[in-house]
């Protein structure tokens, strides 16, 4: 479902997330950060849960998905 120009598509994919890769299923143009709810460009996408099957824009989602309550609010 790729092309040479990147994915087709215009909307949300549908994306199957593996081991230090991910597979998309449906093609989009970017996938959605299970925390924040932010759109994430399939090309800057880098953060995900493969036993999840979700995806996260930034480290910090990552720990708050993982660690509850690890990230103290800043003063």
């Amino acid at each position: 479902m790729l092309n040479k120009f990147g994915p087709s598509g215009h909307g949300e994919a549908q994306v199957q997330y593996l081991d230090g890769d991910f597979r998309v299923i449906s093609p989009g143009t970017f996938v959605r950060c299970a925390i924040t709810d932010t759109r994430i460009p399939l090309d800057e996408l880098k953060y995900w849960s493969v036993d999840l099957q979700e995806a996260y824009a930034t480290p910090a989602a990552v720990l708050q998905r993982h660690f509850p309550g690890a990230l103290k609010p800043q003063p």
